[in-house]
């Protein structure tokens, strides 16, 4: 008798312990993994801007891509992982990290799936369609602009040289991960008219999905069961 109650003691424990940890995981870096589902699956989001080689001022809220990155690695490698769900409300931020960040998820074996819930501008784009299906609520949107830069730089032809390299990276990530073909890309990018002192476009969940740029327009439960599909639907390695 004492031994069983001290056995349900460990294992509410443990529960405890699980739920803790948690809890610690989605304050520190925005994740979690759900185990009581038809399969395991992880869950990243991406909020607010994307901190890269620059710390952002504590006010800010950001995404940092070397909480990010490490966290993939362990996902891609984690047999016990079957899939992933990238949760995306970003305003943008570096470019590069950003970048780096679309390119890892886009060379995983792990199914992926990626959900806009309530923008995915700027560096979001590229974010936004790395995962291998993509998914947009209605009322979400998502800005299209050429590569920018804030603070001071070097007036010199090679700055330009390097705006025009970065731009070309990203219109060839997003064009090659995406049905919006490079020509519509950068018609949407330059359009002038439609930015308060800027050029680009704005396009709202069901404008995302009409240009190619996002595959379904959804919610969470329309992402979740295509990530399962995918699941179910992977050739099994033995």
């Amino acid at each position: 008798m004492c031994r069983e109650n001290g056995g349900s003691s460990d294992n509410e424990k443990t529960v405890h312990d699980d739920e803790n940890e948690q809890v610690e995981r989605i304050e520190a870096v925005g994740e979690v993994i759900s185990h009581n589902a038809r399969h395991l699956i992880h869950c990243l989001s991406i909020i607010g801007q994307v901190e890269g080689h620059y710390i952002l001022p504590p006010q800010n809220k950001t995404t940092k891509y070397e909480h990010i990155i490490p966290a993939l690695v362990a996902i891609e490698q984690d047999l016990s992982i079957e899939g992933l769900v990238i949760i995306l409300n970003t305003v943008g931020g570096d470019v590069e990290a950003g970048l780096a960040i679309a390119e890892l998820v886009a060379s995983m074996k792990t199914p992926t799936v990626s959900l806009v819930v309530g923008g995915g501008h700027s560096i979001g784009v590229p974010l936004s369609v790395c995962a291998k299906r993509s998914f947009i609520v209605p009322t979400a949107t998502m800005t299209i602009h050429p590569v920018r830069m804030s603070g001071t730089v070097l007036g010199i032809p090679q700055t330009l040289s390097y705006f025009d390299k970065m731009q070309e990276r990203i219109v060839r990530f997003v064009t090659g991960n995406s049905r919006i073909t490079e020509k519509r890309f950068r018609e949407l990018m330059m359009r002038t008219g439609e930015l308060v002192m800027d050029v680009g476009t704005v396009l709202d969940g069901k404008d995302a999905v009409a240009e190619g740029l996002i595959d379904e327009l959804g919610g969470l439960s329309q992402a979740i069961e295509c990530l399962y599909s995918l699941i179910e639907n992977e050739p099994k390695e033995y």
